[in-house]
């Protein structure tokens, strides 16, 4: 079997493409961006013959739905995960060929309570693969506290019988493929590495030396980073399945008086870079400069079904749009025709955003200035400016979180990047913020 990953870096995530036969292919957790699966089956002479869903996700919307209405493929789902849009149920335990490819279904809940693994047999004698979607992954395992508070307890017991049983009748050559990897985060441990072997996981994966239930219960939800808030909505729309691409209509071209007429009543997204941001932007626009990490960042500091307004910059609108989609953002109320650039020429007003190099940054806080971290509290707790407060920029979002108020706010992250898009929200506030450009590394090199 050939396995074709697609992976997703800001997301931190793998979907795959497996050729079972010379002519036929299986998908495993494809996302909603499916023109790559269906242009890679077709550029490799391939028909999609299965898609596999491990579990309802809650970091995207999956592509299913989208394959369904394409090719008349159903999916295979977990039963018990109550999907309800036309689909193959399947429960653990369960068999079936594919293309001759023999496909055997586990039970391994805790990251959700429906969720299953696949194993994938090809006909000729080779090492089984093992796509355990996020029961486990490379160095770690998924998160058990994305479906409710009052059901984490039992999924992370799930979890922890899961990682000591399910896969225990594997041997050790078979490969692992994880749809959950380094940096999603729905993840827990794993580095660079997104696929591994059963056989080096049980030597490796600290997980799997937990001898005590009760134990790992205690440990494994303190070591959940933030959980984006779009998180929480994302399976509902999994479980319905994602409304198909010719249901949602694209943003419209406006002229920058169209566009400030429609801005009253909608978000203007700015994803140009932070440099560009800061010289001159749209009064109260955010600023979410496009980057592997653009779809998270929108998906978690704007509210779904809000209206979104696009200034874009150097990457295409087509882009911007399918990133979009991938969180479920699909309120498209158009895109300003000529940047930035028309903007000014019609005569309309611009705002700068301030920000300091570290030396500068540094005598405004000897003056009185606060520093705000907005990274997450891992990373704050690895290292950070003396005195500084720590508001993560998810959190900053929320109108109800305290921000000092009275002294100038130095906000930075690790590289400036997401304080552009703090300082961006603090604006929306009323809140006058300097960025700190390069953010901590800058800082760290300037040995401060």
């Amino acid at each position: 079997m050939k396995v074709l990953p697609f992976i997703h870096e800001g997301l931190g995530n793998s979907s795959y493409m497996v050729q079972a036969t010379p002519d036929s292919a299986l998908l495993i957790d494809p996302d909603r961006s499916i023109e790559r699966y269906v242009k890679e089956a077709e550029g490799l002479g391939l028909r999609i013959a299965a898609v596999l869903e491990t579990h309802l996700h809650a970091d995207f919307a999956t592509g299913s739905r989208e394959l369904l209405a394409r090719t008349g493929v159903e999916p295979h789902a977990s039963r018990a995960g109550g999907v309800l849009f036309a689909h193959h149920a399947v429960q653990p335990g369960d068999e079936f060929l594919v293309e001759g490819s023999r496909v055997r279904v586990i039970g391994s809940p805790g990251h959700t309570p429906e969720h299953v693994s696949y194993v994938i047999e090809a006909p000729r004698r080779e090492a089984p693969a093992l796509f355990s979607g996020g029961s486990l992954i490379v160095g770690g395992a998924a998160r058990t506290d994305l479906v409710s508070p009052d059901l984490t307890e039992r999924l992370t017991r799930d979890q922890y019988r899961t990682l000591k049983g399910a896969f225990s009748n594997l041997p050790d050559e078979t490969l692992l493929y994880p749809t959950h990897g380094g940096g999603s985060f729905c993840s827990v441990g794993g580095g660079s590495e997104r696929t591994s072997t059963l056989g080096r996981e049980r030597q490796t994966n600290p997980l799997l030396r937990f001898d005590d239930e009760d134990e790992f219960v205690s440990w494994f939800p303190k070591t959940f980073p933030g959980a984006p808030d779009y998180f929480f909505k994302m399976r509902p729309i999994n479980q319905a399945g994602p409304r198909l691409r010719s249901e949602i209509k694209d943003p419209k071209s406006l002229s920058p008086e169209e566009f400030r007429a429609v801005a009253e009543q909608a978000l203007v997204v700015d994803v140009r870079t932070v440099g560009e941001y800061q010289r001159a932007h749209i009064e109260g626009s955010l600023s979410i400069g496009f980057r592997p990490s653009f779809a998270t960042w929108l998906g978690w500091v704007v509210e779904l079904n809000t209206p979104l307004l696009f200034v874009l910059g150097e990457t295409s609108l087509a882009r911007v749009v399918e990133e979009s989609l991938l969180v479920g953002q699909e309120n498209f109320a158009g895109w300003l025709e000529g940047g930035i650039a028309a903007w000014e020429r019609a005569g309309l007003p611009l705002r700068e955003t301030r920000s300091a190099e570290p030396a500068e940054a540094r005598r405004l806080l000897v003056n009185g200035a606060v520093a705000l971290d907005v990274r997450e509290l891992s990373e704050f707790a690895a290292g950070h400016l003396a005195n500084a407060v720590n508001v993560p920029l998810g959190s900053l979002a929320k109108e109800s979180v305290a921000i000092p108020s009275g002294v100038p706010l130095i906000a930075y992250c690790g590289h400036g990047e997401r304080s552009a898009t703090a300082v961006s929200l603090l604006e929306r506030r009323g809140i006058a913020g300097i960025n700190l450009d390069g953010g901590y590394e800058a800082w760290a090199r300037a040995s401060l």
